[in-house]
């Protein structure tokens, strides 16, 4: 009775479609016209698992690897099944990737041409009781996008940078063609899950839960959709309607484990247990299941996890125009997080752990927010499964990023399937923050001339997709969550997409523009959503890449693993503003890493200090999608960068931070926790040896979700031309039991008297805890911790020693690491000779 399930994951056979020998970079010669690939998988996860095809990672292996990508490729396998009478059979396709041909018993099944959509695809027909074959051609979305003849009127000549021209062509994650962080490797193959479902007269397809909160109280609805043998999809009552022998139950267990039945399909929760982001309270989740029954017979089930929250963007008129703001339960936040790319160009080697890794040093790091780029894919339900369970809002782009679309009556019939089949698959998340139909595009017809001299009539397109067929869907499928159509936007309509007054801004004059760090200050976004600075990765990630000859910013291989154009240039003239010269290439990778953090860092705190004006800050970006030179504050290893470090203390729930003034020192405080605080500064002059020259105590008093500042001192007397010699540190002690420092200095550190710091290192491990004790002799300045031959996170990192005294850092090893171990400690002066 129940529904019957045939696996198809696990072995498959890869072979090249015109039957010939697989390409190889490999020293080797290569006979090989098939090969083992495990799905989900890929052309390129087969390749390498087979040891047919070096790292296309390593050095300049990305260029052979994509050439290659030209060909096209089948897989293929055989399987078994019973085929039992009156069930109708569905081939469910989760993820394939992209332009297909299904062949089922060596008869075409259906070409499929989006990799962002699942397929369910009927085959009762082609089935055989016992053994079967399945095989899926994929053809080559280099030559696809390559053969694209646009409709007359309609050429688009745009490429956004680091891409390979025509990718808007095809329903495929953009950024496989290339960014400007990332190769181009448009691998192909079968992403996600494919089996064969088995159903006799309906299965239950989808629950939409609806939630009113009043008086304290919850109303629960629960709206069932089936699909009936017939292949039509219906709501649950008219199948009540046609069938007297289907029934529906459902089951709702609390955080606590209480579990009720829903009466029919609604439920009252008198004392609601509220989800809250990370900070703001706890993740409770409930725990609903609907079973579809004939006869009492369970057909089939589904079991959702939701939280109970009310969740939209507030976009209340104020003094400065209008505000943007993440409203959670009724309470306005400020919006803390980054942007996440996809987490490597071969998806099969997206795995949950390495996706709960970049979940939990969010988390960690203080975010309350992910923004899931329109450039990549939509991720896995894991992904939001664990985005609910740490507190991380989601802002969702839909996946379209940077392009101009010609929007044929094909792609519109694709673009309302995408929508409704991911709408579907998310919209019960707690984490489900916004909607937003795309990155830059809105901006880009307004403001970038490569843009504006296309047609009036792809102009139109743009219209129709955004503001029409996107926003129409999502109506239908999830009235309850925030649409926003691009981001930046105003509200659409290409009024003023870029305002500072209202909606979210991307912000890249520090960095494109070459701005200095305190440019940010200029600005007071409503919400800026994207900003961000390079830096290189940590030397253990280079080495993965390189051999020695390698290492030189401008070699071959370090240009290759730099896809923004002269960005490595732009580093080194951000670095001569700031610092000293680099003594060697080691050295230059850590100060650019500290260059990037004190970027972020200047712009977060600006604009936490205007909080209520400007309501969310989400840097560019939080991961990498190979090892490279980017933006990005945790490198393709999961090593975290000084920036992902810094923003565990610019994230922090109660953040004390300096407005700097010439010599006058301001201090501010802001509180971002449900409760009133207190919170005592003290201010340092101090010269190299740690010597205090002149101390300063005052209070500030804040109340919750509220910033406050006190007049602050000059300390130009204390000074009086030691401007060179001396720094500024203010420690801030919280009646919450937190406390941070600030350290600022009078002149570029570049011009200041450094003296060459002796930094006492001493590990021990004590279990699984490895303890690093750290003394210096004089002030260290962005003093960071090297622990080599294993991954770990440490209590602070690029942080400054200030006194003489001894500090205490510590880090969780692996339950498996045998040993201590090396542990290399350098600061600032360090980094050049003396």
């Amino acid at each position: 009775m129940g529904q019957h399930m045939i696996e198809l994951n696990g072995e498959w056979l890869l072979s090249r479609a015109d039957g010939k020998t697989f390409e190889t970079n490999k020293e080797i010669s290569c006979d090989v016209t098939e090969c083992n690939v495990q799905i989900p998988g890929s052309v390129l996860s087969g390749l390498m698992g087979n040891q047919l095809l070096d790292n296309p990672y390593y050095r300049t292996n990305e260029y052979f690897t994509r050439e290659m990508l030209r060909e096209d490729f089948v897989f293929s396998r055989s399987f078994s099944m019973h085929k039992e009478e009156g069930k109708v059979y569905e081939l469910m396709c989760d993820g394939i990737d992209t332009i297909a041909d299904i062949y089922l018993n060596d008869t075409l099944l259906k070409a499929v041409d989006n990799m962002h959509v699942r397929y369910q695809i009927a085959c009762t027909d082609m089935l055989v009781d016992g053994e079967n074959t399945i095989r899926i051609h994929i053809y080559s979305p280099i030559t696809y996008i390559e053969n694209h003849v646009p409709e007359q009127g309609k050429e688009i000549h745009f490429v956004s940078s680091g891409t390979m021209k025509a990718n808007q062509y095809i329903r495929k994650a953009h950024s496989m063609f290339g960014w400007d962080w990332g190769p181009q490797l448009p691998d192909m193959g079968i992403w996600r899950d494919i089996y064969i479902r088995g159903f006799e007269v309906a299965t239950l397809e989808d629950v939409r839960f609806k939630q009113k909160h009043e008086n304290g109280m919850v109303y629960l609805q629960a709206d069932a959709e089936v699909k009936l043998d017939s292949g039509e999809r219906v709501k649950l009552e008219k199948a009540l309607e046609l069938y007297s022998d289907l029934s529906m139950e459902y089951t709702l267990t609390t955080p606590d484990g209480d579990t009720v039945c829903l009466d029919c399909n609604t439920c009252t929760i008198e004392q609601p247990q509220l989800w809250w982001p990370n900070r703001y309270g706890k993740q409770p989740l409930y725990t609903v299941k609907a079973v579809l029954k004939k006869d009492g017979s369970i057909l089939n089930e589904k079991v959702y996890r939701i939280g109970l929250r009310t969740l939209t963007v507030s976009r209340e008129k104020d003094c400065y125009g209008e505000e943007f703001a993440l409203c959670i339960n009724g309470v306005k936040i400020f919006t803390k997080g980054a942007n996440y790319i996809p987490e490597d160009c071969v998806y099969s080697f997206i795995t949950p752990e390495r996706t709960r890794y970049i979940i939990d040093s969010s988390a960690e790091a203080g975010f309350n927010c992910l923004r899931v780029w329109g450039g990549g894919y939509y991720p896995s339900d894991e992904f939001y499964t664990m985005c609910d369970e740490k507190g991380l809002i989601v802002w969702q782009d839909f996946m379209y990023a940077c392009n101009v679309y010609e929007l044929t009556d094909e792609l519109k019939q694709s673009i309302i399937e995408e929508t409704r089949d991911n709408v579907r698959r998310l919209r019960h998340h707690a984490c489900l923050g916004l909607w937003c139909g795309n990155n830059e595009q809105e901006s880009a017809w307004v403001n970038w001339g490569e843009f504006r001299d296309h047609s009036d009539a792809l102009k139109q397109d743009y219209l129709t997709m955004f503001e029409e067929l996107i926003p129409q869907t999502l109506r239908e499928e999830d009235e309850e969550t925030f649409y926003w159509p691009s981001s930046p936007s105003s509200g659409g309509g290409f009024d003023k997409p870029d305002s500072d007054d209202i909606g979210d801004r991307h912000y890249w004059e520090v960095w494109h523009g070459e701005k200095p760090f305190t440019d940010y200050e200029n600005y007071f976004f409503r919400f800026c959503s994207e900003f961000g600075f390079q830096s290189f990765p940590c030397m253990e990630t280079i080495e993965t890449f390189t051999v020695a000859e390698d290492r030189n910013i401008f070699s071959e291989v370090m240009e290759s693993h730099q896809k923004n154009d002269s960005a490595n240039a732009k580093i080194l003239r951000y670095i001569s503003d700031n610092f000293l010269y680099p003594k060697d290439f080691a050295s230059l990778t850590y100060v650019s890493q500290v260059l990037q953090g004190i970027a972020i860092k200047a712009g977060v705190e600006h604009w936490r200090r205007n909080r209520g004006r400007c309501m969310g800050t989400i840097y560019w970006q939080l991961n990498d999608i190979w090892p490279v030179a980017s933006w990005a504050s945790i490198d393709y290893y999961g090593r975290w960068k000084a920036l992902h470090y810094m923003a565990r203390h610019f994230y922090a729930d109660i953040l004390g931070s300096l407005k700097v003034e010439g010599t006058r020192f301001i201090p501010y405080v802001q509180n971002e926790t449900l409760i009133d605080a207190t919170s005592n500064v003290t201010l340092y002059v101090k010269d190299m040896d740690c010597n205090i020259v002149y101390e300063w105590s005052n209070d500030i008093e804040t109340k919750a979700l509220t910033v406050e500042h006190i007049a602050g001192i000059d300390v130009a007397e204390f000074v009086n031309g030691k401007e060179k010699d001396l720094f500024i540190e203010a420690r801030f002690t919280n009646s919450d039991g937190t406390s941070s420092s600030q350290v600022e200095v009078l002149k570029p550190y570049k011009h200041m008297n450094l003296k060459n710091a002796s930094v006492n290192v001493k590990t021990e491990r004590m279990e699984n805890t490895l303890q690093i004790t750290l003394q210096s002799n004089v002030f260290a300045a962005f003093t960071e911790i090297t622990v080599h031959g294993v991954r770990v996170i440490l209590s602070d990192n690029f942080f400054h020693i200030t006194d003489t005294k001894e500090h205490v850092i510590t880090a969780e090893l692996p339950v498996d690491y045998v040993g201590i171990p090396e542990v290399t400690v350098c600061s600032l002066c360090n980094s050049y000779c003396f």
